[in-house]
């Protein structure tokens, strides 16, 4: 077994502590990464807190992980030793079920194992990336393209995939008219990537306070949603809307933006339910749908894509002492974009 030292929470309203956790042995196709930096999603947060159901902790949370392959096992043919790697929401799936065989692991119908707080094959709860090392499989391990960089990099397993499967999905291109609903460690990665597939982009976001960044990213206009104008003037415009925002809104108001065959899609995951009045939807055949990351292969594609274009997100570097704060400034919406957490402070 494999000892890593880990920042780990032992309950929702806990303060993150100093850890050391175990990683196992190498199977013939794992790959050991040393990790040099994990992001911080509104999901660790949510989950950390309890909100999304029962958790088995103490939990380390971090499913945004990008290291170095330190070793590999007998038969691993895919990485080798020094390589530059990334690991995402999920480290292992059933590989043999219709959705797996697809390439679209993240809807595997046995459930895909989650890279913390699941359980893994060997009957073990998984832990995540705020720690210094961590097993995967190899076949869920992500290539990082040599321009890209470590730190910007980790943020891209999750809050460029979450964003990118959507847009790739739903056809976001030349000619289609794209809005984002918020402008946060989501939403600043999707507005740069429709505007790259070459939609045109609006931002939806409550205030005007992140206007010149949005524009700076690649959006061609910005609307503020605390202005009932903005409703008025907009609706019926949008071939999709990629909704970020992991807290409630007004459904039938943004429903209502759509052109017909629109589509407002939900990559944000409040905590609470939300509803909405079917005639928004059936009046222009406009559909709600939901979007949860992506495959392997979609998430190494969004990394080159990413490498191509020159697609990184907005982070704020921090120690690994820096959690606890780090999660009250993303609750507080204080943060341009993502944090980053430096492993080596760990």
């Amino acid at each position: 077994m494999i000892t890593a030292k880990a920042r780990a929470v032992d309950g929702p309203d806990k303060p993150f502590r100093v850890a050391e956790i175990k990683r196992r042995d190498l199977d013939t196709h794992d790959v050991l990464i040393e990790i040099k930096y994990a992001g911080i999603c509104h999901s660790d947060i949510h989950t950390a807190h309890g909100e999304w159901g029962p958790v088995n902790y103490p939990l380390v949370p971090g499913h945004e992980i990008a290291g170095i392959v330190t070793a590999v096992g007998a038969q691993v043919t895919k990485y080798k030793v020094g390589d530059r790697v990334g690991v995402g929401c999920m480290v292992d799936s059933c590989g043999k079920c219709e959705n797996c065989l697809k390439g679209e692991e993240q809807y595997c119908l046995k459930g895909n194992i989650q890279t913390y707080a699941g359980v893994d094959k060997y009957g073990e709860p998984t832990q995540g990336g705020y720690s210094t090392h961590i097993v995967v499989q190899e076949d869920f391990v992500l290539r990082i393209p040599d321009s890209i960089e470590l730190d910007v990099a980790a943020p891209l397993l999750c809050a460029g995939i979450t964003t990118y499967s959507p847009l790739n999905h739903w056809g976001a291109g030349s000619g289609k008219k794209v809005a984002v609903v918020g402008m946060g460690g989501l939403g600043h990665m999707a507005v740069q990537i429709a505007h790259a597939m070459g939609a045109e982009v609006t931002v939806l976001s409550q205030t005007l306070k992140k206007k010149e960044d949005g524009l700076q990213l690649g959006a061609d206009h910005y609307y503020a949603t605390s202005d009932p104008e903005t409703f008025e003037k907009l609706a019926g415009h949008f071939d999709l809307i990629i909704n970020t925002v992991s807290a409630q809104i007004k459904l039938d108001a943004y429903l209502g933006l759509l052109t017909l065959d629109g589509a407002l899609v939900n990559v944000g995951a409040p905590a609470e339910p939300l509803s909405l009045n079917v005639f928004s939807l059936i009046g222009h055949r406009r559909s709600f749908a939901g979007s949860m990351i992506g495959g392997i292969r979609e998430t190494q594609e969004m990394l080159n894509f990413c490498a191509e274009h020159n697609i990184v997100p907005k982070i704020e570097v921090i120690s690994a002492d820096q959690i606890d704060e780090a999660y009250e400034r993303v609750l507080a919406s204080d943060v341009k974009y993502r944090f980053v957490i430096d492993i080596s402070t760990m």
